[in-house]
């Protein structure tokens, strides 16, 4: 048998973009510590079910003076304005368990804990070496569950002008968050929704930054939107390129959620200005198990072109999936409620 040579059981090598990312990390990292900086856990809601669940933080450093556990209410570009304390170990209390993880390069701890949990909202606690502990909530799924909510934010629940850059840009970083509007109808549709359906989770799933998750949660809670744990992602360099795929993360979310929760059907909830149709649909013929229906908030020519697409004409077909799978498009949340009703899916 042939021996393993050290090359053969190296570390992979990383990006370039990823190498001077974190050498310039720990360049400043070195002189925040210097003046008192400490990590701070910002903890994410996660998500799970009676044995089990997926716990979601991040690991940042702080002024002494703002170790708070939640990120204030900034202006758009502040909220990137982070450093995250890389390969901190972070103490996780679920139940009666304790648990340890280590954050990654980015300062995220993204990990599956036992413990037995009752169906609803829960909660562990985070720890880190010096901090106050953190509490992170866990939206725990009855096991009797048979439909969930999986819905986009970018131009479903919130209008963002998403994919053109400069608007992108400009929503992001510069508005104030209490500037930014909501999707006419689409609180009152999701809130119909969870009350047809008690019990059912919602999930929101975007392709945006971790680094906006406080502005949001609060975004959300402004505007009446049932509670559910975000699903975002991080847009820094990786081992192996220069950006994440955001629709790569949107597929892997999709196919693990059919694997945590392969009894669940989903209402997929979308808009036609990006890739969520293109997602949805080859998810659907993938996981045809797996879906209850689609619903796409369809963009006004205004907005398709903003979002950096061609406006489609309004009298197309609703069905526009796999044969079998409900799919509906209306402008807004009332005239989505409407098509579900009559499609039987509430």
């Amino acid at each position: 048998m042939p021996s393993t040579t050290a090359s053969q059981l190296a570390v992979p090598t990383l990006h370039r973009a990823a190498r001077i990312e974190d050498a310039l990390h720990q360049l400043v990292e070195r002189r925040l510590r210097r003046t008192g900086w400490q990590p701070n856990i910002v903890a994410y809601a996660g998500y799970g079910a009676p044995g089990w669940a997926r716990v979601l933080c991040r690991v940042l450093l702080s002024r002494p003076e703002r170790r708070k556990g939640r990120l204030e209410k900034v202006r758009g570009w502040r909220s990137f304005a982070t450093l995250p304390a890389k390969h901190v170990e972070v103490t996780i209390e679920a139940g009666d368990g304790v648990h340890t993880a280590r954050a990654d390069r980015s300062g995220f701890v993204d990990t599956v804990v036992k413990a037995d949990f009752t169906p609803g909202w829960a909660s562990v606690r985070l720890r880190v070496a010096d901090a106050e502990p953190v509490e992170a909530l866990v939206r725990v799924i009855d096991p009797k569950v048979r439909l969930g909510i999986l819905s986009d934010i970018d131009d479903t629940v919130m209008v963002t002008a998403l994919p053109r850059p400069m608007l992108a840009a400009w929503n992001t970083f510069v508005l104030d968050e209490h500037a930014r509007t909501a999707v006419p109808g689409m609180a009152v549709l999701y809130e119909r929704l969870v009350t047809a359906h008690p019990g059912s989770p919602v999930f929101y799933l975007s392709t945006g930054a971790w680094n906006v998750a406080p502005t949001l949660t609060r975004f959300l809670s402004r505007h009446l939107y049932p509670a559910g744990p975000l699903l975002l992602t991080d847009w820094g360099p990786t081992a192996d390129r220069w950006f994440r795929s955001g629709r790569e993360h949107k597929r892997a979310t999709l196919a693990r959620l059919a694997s945590e929760f392969p009894d669940v059907r989903w209402l997929l909830i979308g808009d036609d200005g990006q890739h969520d149709q293109e997602i949805y649909r080859e998810f659907a013929a993938a996981h045809p198990e797996n879906v209850a229906g689609v619903a796409i908030r369809r963009l006004s020519p205004t907005q398709s072109v903003l979002a950096g697409s061609l406006p489609v004409p309004n009298d197309r077909p609703s069905s526009a999936g796999p044969v079998g799978q409900k799919w509906l498009s209306a402008p807004d949340g009332a005239g989505l409620w409407k098509l579900l009703r009559d499609a039987g899916l509430v």
